[in-house]
């Protein structure tokens, strides 16, 4: 029987727990967000995020397994997020871990936060085939990478300053909205007038595949500056800053792809949720005879899901290990990940 594998995801603002069974899919997964106790100050608050990954993590491991009717005794390996993400956080997930691991006497692996949401859409039905480009667009990360398989990934380019998901988080702070910024500003952009104001396209026509998204910040700042706010003028300026990012991210999509020569994009990330960016790259890149491919919405965002997912595929490749002295990495560059070593 094929190895099941538990994941914990505990970077940032959600507790993530899934198990994934190679050969039968994902068997149950749980997650809390911490959306709710944020949003009173605007943003994710480092020290109360790690205290409530930890008041989390064992009612959720204890709900999969009820769910998925699996013991403890019949988990194989223990995936869990080292990096990139918040120290507190992360250090969280890590220690449970291997405390868990230790204790049951089975392998534990390290899964890069990025590779997680990268694989991710491999979880979807239909899944891609190697090889593939795939877009990451984050709070914290803008990248195209050309992927050739598990652990086989060639950066194309990335943003040189804010994250898409940033450019949608400060600018819906400058209209006002609350947190998550990006979700209110694309429901806001809803009942804009598409048109009605011009933003820049930043390094559109930069003949690379790096993105700039600081730039739009601030053209959002000037617009809110010079007219007078009321709600619809707020939603038409939403509805242009959404415009300007997702016209940026799906031609510079397109240009990896022709770059490369493939024909499959995959995207993935909390801005892939995004459905005026999907409608966008599935209109552009069908006319091209490409195909792009999705998580579910519920794995857009972090999720345990693809933490198990990504430590199953790993451990098929021999990675597991038992030394349990671990670190964690909240800076971690993800081309590290093609030759990764344990601790």
């Amino acid at each position: 029987m094929s190895l099941i594998t538990l994941g914990i995801e505990s970077s940032c603002d959600e507790t993530g727990i899934a198990l994934y069974q190679l050969g039968r899919g994902l068997l149950s997964h749980a997650l809390h967000t911490q959306i709710e106790m944020h949003s009173e100050y605007g943003g994710v608050v480092p020290e109360l995020a790690s205290r409530d990954h930890i008041r989390r993590v064992v009612p959720l491991v204890r709900k999969v397994m009820r769910e998925a009717n699996i013991t403890l005794a019949q988990v194989d390996a223990i995936a869990f997020t080292q990096g990139p993400g918040l120290g507190g956080a992360l250090l969280v997930g890590a220690s449970a871990a291997n405390a868990l691991a230790y204790a049951l006497d089975i392998p534990v692996i390290g899964i890069h936060h990025l590779e997680g949401h990268l694989l991710s859409p491999l979880l979807a039905d239909p899944a891609p085939e190697f090889p593939f480009v795939a877009l990451l667009v984050s709070g914290g990360h803008t990248q195209l990478m050309r992927v050739d398989g598990v652990g086989l990934y060639t950066l194309l380019g990335e943003t040189l300053d804010d994250a898409a998901g940033e450019a949608f988080d400060k600018s819906a702070k400058l209209l006002g909205l609350g947190y998550p910024g990006g979700p209110a500003l694309a429901k806001l952009a809803m009942t804009g007038q598409p048109g009605k104001f011009k933003l820049p396209r930043p390094m559109l026509h930069s003949n690379d595949l790096n993105f700039s998204f600081s730039g739009l910040k601030t053209a959002v700042l000037t617009l809110v500056k010079q007219n007078d706010c009321d709600i619809q003028t707020r939603a038409d300026i939403a509805c242009a800053t959404q415009e300007a990012i997702i016209e940026v991210l799906a031609l510079k999509a397109l240009s990896a792809l022709t770059h490369t020569g493939l024909t499959r994009l995959v995207v993935a990330g909390g801005v892939g949720a995004n459905r005026h960016l999907r409608c966008r790259l599935n209109l552009d890149i069908g006319k091209r005879g490409g195909t792009v491919f999705y998580p579910d919405l519920e794995f857009c965002t972090d999720n345990g899901a693809m933490i198990a997912f990504a430590g199953a595929l790993r451990l098929a490749q021999q990675q597991g290990h038992k030394d349990y002295r671990f670190n964690i990495k909240p800076r971690w560059n993800l081309q590290e990940v093609i030759n990764l070593k344990h601790p």
